[in-house]
């Protein structure tokens, strides 16, 4: 039976005795491992969030969605792109854009080829907004992980976070994908 020390915010649950022996329940070891894991990213999240909000006025997704369209061809994306890239859903990705919009930094253009396609164009604007904040936001990235890990600890990271993004992006026809919602 797995069970967490009793100050951590996850309990482990307890297995029904008659199906303890059906199910890979996480060892004591494996479920530090979790809760350490997810404590972590939760404060990094916070943290690239807070630097973020006060340098620009925006959260880290808004970030990211500026920063994909910077290294696009034209500063230019379809939002089904757009939303594949950023791993979110295209409800949560149209409401982003429409604040993006708002503070001049992207316009939408419909799609000449697909009349029901669009396209999140990075403004003059909005490349101004991400060459101010991107010394900061580097300087946030690399004082909360990379300063903190060896280059040994640093690599082998990079490594286990890229088994683990291969492990679950799904390749097969008609997986429930968050853009495709």
């Amino acid at each position: 039976m797995n069970t967490a020390p009793a100050s951590a915010p996850e309990p482990a649950p307890t297995p029904p005795d008659a199906d303890a022996d059906a199910h890979r329940w996480l060892t004591a070891e494996e479920q530090g491992v979790w809760l350490s894991y997810r404590h972590a990213t939760t404060l990094l999240e916070d943290h690239l969030d807070r630097q973020l909000q006060r340098d620009a006025g925006m959260p880290h997704i808004y970030y990211g969605l500026l920063v994909k369209l910077a290294e696009a061809p034209r500063y230019r994306l379809r939002m089904t792109e757009l939303a594949m890239d950023a791993k979110i859903t295209r409800s949560r990705l149209s409401h982003a854009i429409a604040r993006l919009e708002k503070n001049g930094w992207v316009r939408r253009e419909d799609c000449p080829s697909d009349k029901r396609g669009q396209f999140a164009v990075l403004t003059d604007q909005g490349l101004q907004v991400l060459r101010r904040t991107a010394p900061g936001h580097v300087n946030a990235v690399r004082q909360a992980l990379f300063d903190r890990l060896t280059p040994e600890q640093q690599k082998s990271l990079g490594e286990i976070m890229q088994i683990v993004a291969e492990g679950l992006q799904p390749n097969e026809a008609g997986a429930d994908l968050p853009w495709l919602r």
